[in-house]
């Protein structure tokens, strides 16, 4: 095959698509830590599956097209660090194929170079022995080879990158020592690999199928994401005489956000009706043509149907406030510290980009704060920047409950924002944070021998004790914490997950104050899952 066209690449996406559904699973046991929210396959297959949504109904040949909706699916629907990258690798991909009927395998190799520049841009300190080497390394190589002989065919391309790929893949536990410490591969690079490797069986002729396996086993929660869509309503009044012209332009652009579009002048007003993924996006390319009068957003999901209407047109707040977190207990913390608002997720389910534009796209706020509580969240959060970019949008870099809830007793709703974020900043640095979660497989890591089933005592990232009791774990952890901490440390904070009750808290409350009777002690009932405890010292 010499060329490819938009009819191509959305047969190449379906393949990749599927190939990462197939493997997904093995992608996620592939995490460091034996935790049960080991979830990078599951991130990329969702990302993935958000950009493929967005392209299977489109009339376009156009690749460029094509890939323009793919890069915009994919960035909202981005969940993880490893579906955030991969969606920056696929946005500069599209930046480089833009306006491009078909392309070669000088234009692939073009693209996959500007993809690389795009993710490594997107991260503040890249990591080598991820999946941010295995893109680039074999797009570097690729590159290379089609630049000798411009005349390669695409097979021949995607043959040499994904050899490339897989070679590098096997590199990373060089570059990264603790993948060589517990014998696993990159799960991300892993990821990136099976990408490619279906594209490569599309051009070959040979795409792949999803599994039979994977047709049946769909956990709920993917189903529910795969079918979320939105409509979108809008009126707005007093359209400008100057923008009448521009209505054409505005239809056009919806048409790559969704389907089942209207765009009608009605008496100075503009009615819009869409059908979409993406109702931050829609709400941001409407504005402009006027004032809002309605907006109404519905769920079309089924048994998740509800209809939200709101007069935008009310005085904005001066803040609106978003914390992720999960748990019925831990939800009210949150509230009744300051939240305005609770994105459903955390360890074992990363919310999406979409999750919290959607969010955003339904307050009006001077300042909108977001606590991603988890490090696997912070670049999701921080991608709402690009898709809002007219909201003034901060993400508080909280790589933890414990750390989200210090920020927020931090906040102040009468503050200045220089001088909210000065504080919330300082107070999650002076946090640490514990978990006690269980263990899904044998394992080794930071010195510590870890069975399967047995509960492990993590203090930020780092794995402390392991033992076959919940509460005997959390007792070893709580240890480590307090061991050496100087007078400016004076707080526990324990919160109990699912099945933790009252009395088990009492008793970890007797034990800090019979050990460290210098220490204060706050218990609460969070209801987290898969997290029995977590633990604040502050």
């Amino acid at each position: 095959m010499e060329k490819l066209n938009g009819k191509d690449f959305k047969m190449m996406i379906e393949s990749a698509g599927n190939n990462l559904a197939n493997h997904h699973h093995h992608i996620d046991s592939l995490n460091v830590f034996p935790v049960p929210d080991g979830d990078t396959g599951t991130n990329m297959h969702l990302t993935f599956t958000s950009g493929r949504e967005q392209v299977k109904e489109m009339k376009s040949e156009s690749f460029g097209d094509v890939a323009k909706v793919f890069s915009r699916g994919l960035l909202m629907g981005a969940r993880g660090n490893s579906g955030v990258i991969l969606s920056q690798v696929f946005r500069g991909f599209a930046q480089s194929v833009d306006k491009k009927v078909e392309i070669n395998a000088v234009d692939l190799g073009a693209a996959f170079l500007r993809g690389t520049e795009v993710a490594y841009r997107a991260i503040m300190k890249p990591v080598e022995g991820t999946i941010l080497t295995v893109v680039r390394e074999s797009a570097d190589y690729a590159n290379v080879m089609v630049e000798r002989n411009p005349e390669m065919s695409v097979n021949e391309y995607f043959e040499i990158m994904v050899k490339e790929a897989e070679e590098s893949l096997k590199r990373t536990p060089d570059l990264l020592p603790v993948l060589k410490e517990v014998g696993v591969l990159d799960s991300g690079g892993s990821g990136f690999v099976e990408v490619i490797r279906g594209f490569k069986a599309a051009v070959d002729g040979n795409p792949v199928e999803l599994s039979k396996e994977e047709e049946s086993t769909d956990s709920p929660a993917e189903e529910k994401e795969v079918g979320y869509r939105t409509q979108v309503h809008v009126l707005l009044d007093r359209l400008a005489k100057e923008d009448h012209d521009k209505v054409e332009k505005l239809r056009m652009k919806l048409e790559l956000l969704g389907d089942t579009l209207i765009v009608r002048e009605e008496a100075g007003r503009l009615l819009v009706s869409i059908n979409t993924l993406m109702p931050g996006q829609v709400l941001n390319a409407v504005q402009r043509y006027g004032t809002f009068e309605k907006v109404q957003i519905e769920n079309l999901s089924g048994e998740l149907s509800e209809s939200i209407v709101e007069d935008v047109n009310l005085e904005p707040v001066e803040y609106a406030v978003i914390a992720v977190s999960s748990g019925e207990g831990l939800n009210s913390m949150f509230k009744d510290l300051g939240a305005t608002h609770i994105v459903t997720g955390g360890q074992t389910m990363n919310p999406s980009t979409e999750s919290f534009v959607s969010v955003i796209s339904k307050v009006k706020a001077h300042h909108v704060i977001i606590l991603p509580n988890n490090s696997n969240i912070i670049m999701a959060a921080e991608q709402t920047k690009d898709v809002l970019p007219e909201e003034d949008i901060h993400v508080l870099p909280t790589k933890s409950i414990p750390q989200g809830l210090s920020a927020l007793i931090a906040f102040d709703p009468d503050a200045e924002l220089e001088d909210n974020m000065e504080a919330m900043e300082e107070a999650l640095e002076h946090v640490v944070s514990g978990s006690v979660t269980y263990s899904i497989k044998d394992t080794s890591i930071d010195g510590v021998d870890i069975k399967s089933g047995d509960y492990m005592g993590i203090m930020d990232k780092t794995i402390k004790i392991s033992t076959p009791v919940a509460y005997k774990t959390a007792k070893g952890l709580i240890d480590a914490m307090a061991e050496g901490r100087d007078e400016e440390y004076s707080v526990f904070t324990l919160i109990g997950g699912e099945g933790v009750t009252d009395s088990d808290l009492e008793l970890l409350k007797h034990y800090i104050n019979k050990k460290y009777p210098d220490f204060e002690v706050e218990t609460y009932l969070g209801e987290q899952p898969v997290y029995s405890y977590y633990i604040g010292l502050d």
